[in-house]
């Protein structure tokens, strides 16, 4: 048997107690995060520098809906994540940091009021979905995507209610809605109502406008 065989062998013998530190990371989050209120989740890319515009629009994002009540949570990490806890952490709004054990370490942000760690990135992507009224999706990568994605298809496929989805900056997302209109719903892999699932605007006013109008909608 070789090295690699039976290194395979050993992560297959570990699985079934995987299970146990799964269901910790769930139960930790449920118990820290019931309590929080009205949430707003705010994603967007760690590599953003603080001299970049959206840096500074996410922290005015956050501030704003920290006024408005919400707590506003993110990644825990740099860049948008900082400028989304930086934000609500100077109105003295409730500033929530989700943070991922990576292969390299992700250092929890200064501005993070109340921190919670995960292994697993599916239990950090399950607490951002169910203690959030509205996702805020700045630009960012592959990670910002995901969270995107994921969030749409769960409200396409009703897997959870609608919630306003708002993707931040026409000229960065404008691209990839072409591509929504032009070549998936052309071919008819999605319908035209989906892509009322999400919307975009270009600033933190309009972010929290968006939100607004749609729960004052929902009470009618």
């Amino acid at each position: 048997m070789t090295k690699s065989t039976k290194d395979a062998q050993d992560l297959k013998m570990e699985d079934p107690w995987r299970v146990f530190r799964i269901m910790a990371e769930f139960v930790d989050g449920f118990h820290e995060l019931s309590g929080v209120g009205p949430a707003v989740s705010i994603f967007g890319s760690a590599r953003t520098k603080k001299t970049n515009p959206w840096y500074k629009q996410a922290e005015k994002t956050a501030s704003l809906l920290a006024k408005e009540g919400y707590a506003v949570i993110t990644g825990a990490g740099p860049g948008i994540m900082e400028a989304g806890n930086k934000g609500a952490a100077k109105a003295k709004g409730n500033s929530i940091g989700l943070n991922i054990d990576l292969p390299y370490e992700q250092k929890p942000n200064r501005y993070v009021k109340h921190l919670l760690s995960f292994h697993y990135f599916f239990c950090r992507k399950f607490m951002f979905v169910k203690y959030a009224e509205a996702y805020v999706i700045f630009p960012g990568g592959f990670g910002t995507l995901d969270e995107f994605f994921e969030s749409i298809t769960l409200i396409q496929t009703k897997r959870m209610g609608e919630i306003p989805v708002i993707l931040f900056g026409s000229k960065f997302w404008g691209g990839l809605i072409d591509w929504f209109k032009q070549s998936a719903l052309k071919e008819k892999n999605i319908d035209p109502e989906d892509l009322n699932i999400f919307q975009v605007v270009d600033t933190p006013e309009d972010v929290v406008k968006a939100i607004k109008k749609f729960y004052n909608n929902k009470k009618k």
